[in-house]
């Protein structure tokens, strides 16, 4: 496994040289973080290069990094990490990128590389508010087309803006504002000397 990774990361840093800002090896795989002006550039090198040969793009998702591990983080909000395999050459790559503008997050479409990326990227865009340039069928995919906001991001209230429920006089389903009252939940505590039978 170890000569495997050590060949790939040879191959990377031969093909993508500069425009790898970081590369991390961590629990048998390889991630590398490019910038939003080179990702289009990259992924079609990943995808192209007979060094590489990343034929399939399994997985494609956007993050919300504003709190991280439960911590401030420094620096661009919005990410899109992507997850390409090489059935030829039977390794594995993860990808990650940076949307430059936090109020208007947007990276290049890989669409046009893989095709596997169009219902990931709307998953992304709906979810998050990530726009993908250059994608041609760019919709919510997930929530309803009235939909406002974009429920993965962590400042969007966890009980939604509007609630939709069937009325019976009207006879149809109806929107209306939230009537959830936010409360906070704390905890009962059960405190028994004899709990599960110990003594």
């Amino acid at each position: 496994m170890t000569q495997k990774l050590d060949n790939l990361q040879a191959a990377l840093t031969d093909v993508l040289g500069e425009r790898i800002q970081r590369l991390q090896r961590e629990r048998g795989e390889i991630t590398i973080t490019v910038k939003a002006a080179d990702y289009l550039g990259v992924a079609q090198a990943l995808h192209d290069d007979s060094r590489l040969q990343f034929e399939q793009l399994i997985d494609l998702c956007g993050m919300d990094m504003s709190t991280y591990r439960n911590e401030p983080w420094e620096g661009p909000r919005f990410m899109v990490v992507t997850h390409l395999l090489s059935v030829s050459l039977n390794w594995r790559v993860r990808l990650k990128v940076f949307a430059p503008d936090d109020d208007l997050p947007m990276v290049a479409s890989v669409n046009d590389i893989w095709n596997s990326a169009n219902w990931f990227e709307r998953e992304a865009f709906d979810l998050y508010g990530i726009i993908f340039e250059g994608h041609q069928d760019l919709r919510r995919i997930l929530t309803d087309y009235g939909f406002i906001g974009h429920p993965m991001r962590k400042d969007f209230p966890v009980s939604g803006h509007v609630e939709m429920r069937y009325d019976a006089e009207t006879r149809r389903v109806v929107y209306q504002p939230v009537t959830i009252e936010p409360r906070e939940i704390t905890p009962r505590v059960v405190r028994e000397d004899n709990y599960g039978g110990l003594h």
